[in-house]
C-alpha cells in the first residue's frame, strides 16, 4: 500500500515540475534608440601650473593665481555649484644631466557654463587671470534625463516594430512584454561638429569660435514578447 502511495505521488510530482517548466512561446529581440540634440552647456576643464627650484615659492605663485582665477569666475557671476577644484599637486622632477631638481604646482578646476554665449569672454577672462592650460571640454544638455527617457521609448518602440516584422511571416502575434533587459551603456559619444557663430567682444565682427554640433543620447533594449495565436 505505501508503495503503492509513493508510486502515486511521484508521478503526479513528475506531471506537476511537467506543467511548471512547460516551454512558453517566446520570441527575442533588441532594439536602440537615438535622440540628437544640440547641447546648451560646455563642460570646461582649466588649470594653472607653475614650476621653479624651491617648492615653497612654486605652491606660493600656484595658490596666488588660481584666487585670481576663482575671483574671475565669480565676478562672471558663475553659481558656486558650477565650479569645483578637481585636482591639486606638487611634484619634484630630478633632471640627472644638470643633477637639478624642478618643482611642478598644478590645479586643475571644472566649470560648468550653461550658457554657450559667454564662452568666448569666460575663456579670454580665464587665462588673462592666470589659467595656462585648458583640459578636457564636454558638450552637455540641461534636459538630459528628458532625452534619455525619450530615447527608452524609442527603443522599446524599436523592439516592438523588429519582433512584428518577424511574427509577421508565422501566423502569430506579439503578445506582453515578458521580460526587458536595459543594456544602455553609461557614456556620452563624442559631438557631431558643426559651427556656431559668435560675436566678437566689441561686436563688431562675427567669428566662428565653437564647433557644439550635436550630441547622441542612445538608449539600447532586449525585450522578449509571448507569442499567441
Amino acid at each position: 500500500m505505501k508503495k503503492t502511495f509513493l508510486i502515486l505521488m511521484t508521478m503526479v510530482m513528475t506531471v506537476a515540475q511537467a506543467q511548471e517548466f512547460k516551454q512558453v512561446p517566446l520570441i527575442s529581440v533588441s532594439g536602440e534608440g537615438k535622440v540628437k540634440v544640440v547641447p546648451d552647456q560646455v563642460s570646461i576643464s582649466v588649470s594653472v601650473e607653475t614650476r621653479g627650484n624651491n617648492s615653497a615659492e612654486v605652491k606660493k605663485q600656484n595658490d596666488e593665481k588660481i584666487d585670481a582665477v576663482i575671483k574671475y569666475i565669480k565676478k562672471a557671476n558663475i553659481a558656486k555649484e558650477d565650479y569645483q577644484t578637481q585636482r591639486v599637486s606638487l611634484n619634484p622632477q630630478y633632471d640627472y644631466e644638470k643633477k637639478k631638481t624642478t618643482f611642478y604646482a598644478t590645479q586643475t578646476i571644472q566649470i560648468l557654463l550653461k550658457d554657450l554665449n559667454k564662452y568666448d569672454e569666460l575663456m579670454e577672462g580665464l587665462v588673462s587671470s592666470g589659467v595656462n592650460s585648458i583640459g578636457n571640454i564636454e558638450f552637455k544638455s540641461s534636459k538630459m534625463e528628458q532625452h534619455k527617457s525619450e530615447a527608452r521609448k524609442l527603443a522599446m518602440k524599436d523592439a516592438k516594430a523588429k519582433a512584428d516584422d518577424f511574427v509577421s511571416v508565422t501566423g502569430q502575434k506579439v503578445g506582453m512584454a515578458y521580460t526587458i533587459t536595459d543594456n544602455s551603456q553609461p557614456y556620452y559619444p563624442g559631438p557631431m561638429y558643426a559651427a556656431m557663430e559668435m560675436k566678437s567682444f566689441d561686436g563688431a565682427e562675427a567669428k566662428e569660435t565653437l564647433a557644439i554640433g550635436e550630441i547622441e543620447i542612445i538608449a539600447n533594449v532586449t525585450v522578449s514578447y509571448l507569442l499567441g495565436n
